[in-house]
């Protein structure tokens, strides 16, 4: 009994150094370093933002998917954008239908 108990350690660890020693071998296989705590690549610019700027978004990736409060921040500017535009195209569209006098109705 004591000697498969020592068996039963011996292998747990040779298991736990040879994780160790490819954990630090290998790493994470990221691309880039991590980001230093508390900081985020998240940008997105103070006004005119385009179709590129959203596509170049990118989340800091946490245990299970992506920064909650990032995602909810660019959520709200997107949404903000396109309330302002959705304004601007109301106010245009009304300004071109008063000077053509209402005309283009049947």
């Amino acid at each position: 009994m004591l000697t498969l108990l020592l068996y039963v350690l011996i292998v747990g660890l040779v298991a736990t150094v040879l994780f160790l020693l490819a954990s630090a071998l290998f790493g994470r296989s990221e691309e880039l370093g991590p980001l230093p705590e508390g900081t985020t690549a998240t940008v997105l610019p103070v006004e005119d933002i385009s179709g590129a700027d959203v596509r170049a978004l990118r989340f800091q990736q946490v245990v299970r998917g992506y920064k909650a409060g990032e995602v909810d921040w660019a959520l709200a500017r997107l949404a903000a954008r396109v309330d302002e535009l959705q304004t601007q195209l109301a106010e245009a569209q009304a300004t071109a239908s008063a000077r053509t006098g209402g005309a283009e109705r049947p």
